[in-house]
């Protein structure tokens, strides 16, 4: 019998290899998750996934405008799909839980985080074949539908569309009276992208709760589905330094210079590579 972490880790390495266009960004989550929760039936999952993608070709089908390129219209179509009909909600009860961020338990429970919540709007919205893309906003992740024109959806919110004035005043919630809308607050995001902030949720978290292994665990989960993420291999070697694992830290740190030989942690990289490899002679 296929040992299911074995499994899923091996479906994040091959996903890791291909393009971001060919991610299957929900199909993609849900290897993530088995890997937290391997008993889980993912499979039941997966034909919830496939039941959304069905719905949303229907739902377009049926809604010429929308097809067409009215964003208002695909906004309020997807948010009936997935808040009205399936019932998905952000939980503001237990923000902090890890489940919110485990897409099996996303399904399970109808509620999670902005990004998983997201994850399943960029899911339907491409089954439609609507362009949708996450949107790296600071403290609160967005979608962002397009058509003629583009609207801004909180879909921990409900799907709400967000204007210019609700952006500006959710950037300072969330970053300060000072921070104003820009370039960087609004950049547009790949899956690849998507998917790791997922799962940098789950990485803070077990650090806040001082599970270092789990959080080391995590990110070379990140790393299997992103395995050219210099900072993450960084991260990595320093958490295994901490964990007393010092083979580990150092092949970690060795691919950090390899793809980032002259970034500007490249000298301290290099000199604590020198004192892990002086602790091996």
């Amino acid at each position: 019998m296929t040992n299911p972490l074995v499994e899923a880790r091996a479906a994040l390495e091959a996903a890791g290899r291909l393009p971001d266009a060919e991610l299957d960004i929900a199909a993609v989550a849900l290897q993530l998750a088995r890997v937290d929760a391997p008993a889980a039936d993912w499979r039941a999952a997966e034909r919830h996934l496939s039941d959304i993608a069905r719905a949303a070709v229907e739902m377009a089908a049926a809604d010429p405008e929308a097809d067409a390129g009215d964003v208002g219209r695909r906004r309020a179509a997807l948010a009936e799909l997935l808040h009205g009909t399936l019932g998905y909600a952000g939980d503001t009860e237990s923000y902090e839980d890890l489940s919110n961020a485990n897409l099996l338990k996303v399904i399970e429970r109808r509620r999670g985080l902005p990004v998983a919540l997201g994850i399943l709007w960029l899911h339907a919205a491409e089954a439609a074949g609507w362009e949708a893309h996450g949107v790296d906003f600071p403290g609160h992740f967005l979608v962002a539908l397009s058509g003629r024109g583009q609207v801004v959806v909180d879909v921990f919110g409900g799907g709400a569309p967000l204007e210019a004035r609700d952006l500006r005043a959710l950037l300072k919630r969330f970053a300060g009276d000072s921070a104003e809308l820009g370039r960087d607050s609004m950049a547009a995001m790949g899956k690849r992208a998507v998917l790791l902030r997922l799962q940098n949720n789950i990485k803070v978290r077990r650090l806040r709760e001082g599970d270092l292994a789990g959080a080391v665990a995590c990110t070379e989960d990140m790393l299997r589905l992103a395995p050219e993420a210099a900072p993450l291999w960084r991260e990595a070697g320093l958490m295994h330094q901490r964990l007393g694992h010092v083979t580990a830290a150092i092949m970690s740190l060795e691919r950090f210079l390899q793809l980032s030989p002259d970034g500007p942690q490249a000298g301290r990289v290099r000199g604590l590579l020198e004192e892990l490899r002086h602790r091996l002679n």
